[in-house]
């Protein structure tokens, strides 16, 4: 079964699904910056909680970075 189709995901298959490496997955689980949850020692993924925490954090960044923009002082033009 592919790895879209599943509900519940392995650490191996969100980082295929994520394109990272899987011990990056486990240190993102571990410091709790990815939604995951630990059953009888093994990390598990909801792949609908995965997709909402990218776009979340997706989302965050751009206001992050539009909230920067608007509320960076103007620079002064020096008189030539």
């Amino acid at each position: 079964m592919p790895v879209q189709e599943k509900e519940i995901m392995t650490v191996k298959q969100v980082a295929e699904y994520l394109q990272m490496d899987e011990h990056t997955i486990y240190k993102l689980a571990r410091s709790g910056r990815i939604p995951s949850i630990k059953i009888v020692g093994q990390w598990r993924f909801k792949k609908d909680v995965i997709d909402k925490w990218i776009s979340e954090e997706s989302l965050e960044r751009v206001l992050r970075k539009d909230n920067l923009v608007k509320c960076s002082p103007k620079k002064k033009k020096k008189n030539a």
